[in-house]
């Protein structure tokens, strides 16, 4: 099978990755919190051509490309102020902590409310821990009991798009602010030139095995009459 067409396969699945990636992050360039992805590519080792007749070095050739990874920007963004008492925002680093049925979760998200239990929620129904790691009460005027704790979790890995999990080491050193929301970590403007330089290089892949895709029909149709 002709090389290229991998190559260039190869190169539209990685970008196909990147694009995804990206659309979540502008899908989630309003919410409180949320941390921007990066993908990074890496090419698949090289083959080193030969002239069969002389055993001369061609050169190499490269095999295409894959995502090596994907990592999060955890840089803290800016706050905003809302006024509302359930919104807690952490100035500097750390996460807020909440328990699921999965097991303790991690967040940077605090746009909070008050369950119909009385304690308080994120907007997917876990409770919010404090320092102690218990529940925080709310009471019926809508004020918290106690402030949400803020954890130190080295390492930690997105499982959602507002979740992190990992294991506490400790306080962090960032500041509850009430009264105000962490801005998303994706910037719209790069966002869109990143989607943009990536459907640029997917179409250069489908012109490549376009191309290809050509040059093997011209072979195929011109081997009979050369016979």
């Amino acid at each position: 099978m002709e090389r290229g067409l991998y190559i260039a396969a190869s190169g539209m699945l990685a970008e196909q990755v990147r694009q995804n990636q990206i659309a979540n992050d502008l899908a989630n360039a309003s919410t409180p919190g949320y941390k921007a992805d990066r993908s990074s590519q890496r090419s698949f080792s090289e083959v080193l051509l030969h002239n069969t007749a002389t055993g001369e070095d061609i050169g190499p050739l490269g095999e295409g490309v894959t995502i090596a990874r994907t990592v999060t920007d955890m840089t803290p963004a800016s706050l905003r102020q809302t006024g509302e008492p359930l919104d807690f925002a952490i100035e500097g680093t750390g996460f807020f902590q909440v328990r699921t049925a999965q097991g303790p979760r991690f967040t940077r998200n605090g746009q909070f409310m008050r369950s119909s239990q009385g304690t308080l929620t994120d907007a997917l129904g876990n409770q919010v821990l404090g320092q102690n790691g218990r529940p925080i009460t709310v009471g019926t005027d809508g004020t918290a009991a106690a402030t949400p704790g803020v954890f130190n979790v080295p390492g930690a890995r997105k499982v959602g798009d507002s979740l992190f999990q990992g294991a506490t080491a400790g306080r962090a050193t960032g500041t509850v602010q009430n009264g105000a929301l962490e801005a998303s970590g994706t910037d719209p403007a790069r966002a869109m030139i990143d989607m943009i330089t990536s459907e640029r290089s997917y179409e250069a892949g489908q012109k490549a095995i376009r191309t290809i895709d050509e040059t093997l029909q011209k072979a195929v149709q011109s081997v009979p009459s050369i016979t």
